[in-house]
Order: structure tokens, then C-alpha cells, then sequence
């Protein structure tokens, strides 16, 4: 089995992190990891935070959810409801 690191660098190189990467990445998680493991996981996570890499899963909740596609890294608008 890869290593975290490993896997978190294929997924940046890709840009998108697969439900299989993500299960992977869990049970990698749940066994004895390094020093570099964690950190290349922290980065995988500002990555996904910012935008750099799509997350499967999450593209796949927003369509479920809305039935609707939401276009990657773009923000959701809330309407604004002002008092008087």
C-alpha cells in the first residue's frame, strides 16, 4: 500500500481527489504514519480549502443537494434579506 505522501502527491499532480483516494487516504490514516505523511495530509487540506484540488465527494453532495452542478472554486451567493 502507498504511502500518505505518496498519495497526496499524485492528488495534487491531478488537481482532484477521487472518493477512492479519499477511502484510501482514510484507512492510511487509521495505521502508524510519519511526520511527512501528516504534513503532505495538511497540505492536501489547504489544497482542497483553496481551491487547488476538487474533491469528488464534495462535487457530488452540491449536486445532490441542489440538483444542480456548481461551476469549481466559485462561491455560493446567498440572497440578502434586509430589515426595515
Amino acid at each position: 500500500m502507498a504511502s500518505i505522501s505518496d498519495l497526496v502527491q499524485k492528488i495534487l499532480l491531478a488537481g482532484y481527489l477521487t472518493i477512492e483516494a479519499e477511502e484510501q487516504l482514510r484507512k492510511l490514516l487509521t495505521i502508524q504514519y510519519n511526520d511527512e505523511d501528516l504534513n503532505a495530509f495538511v497540505t492536501l487540506q489547504e489544497a482542497a480549502m483553496t481551491g487547488r484540488v476538487r474533491q469528488e465527494s464534495r462535487e457530488r453532495l452540491q449536486r445532490s443537494s441542489t440538483g444542480k452542478r456548481f461551476a469549481p472554486n466559485s462561491p455560493c451567493c446567498y440572497a440578502s434579506i434586509e430589515r426595515s
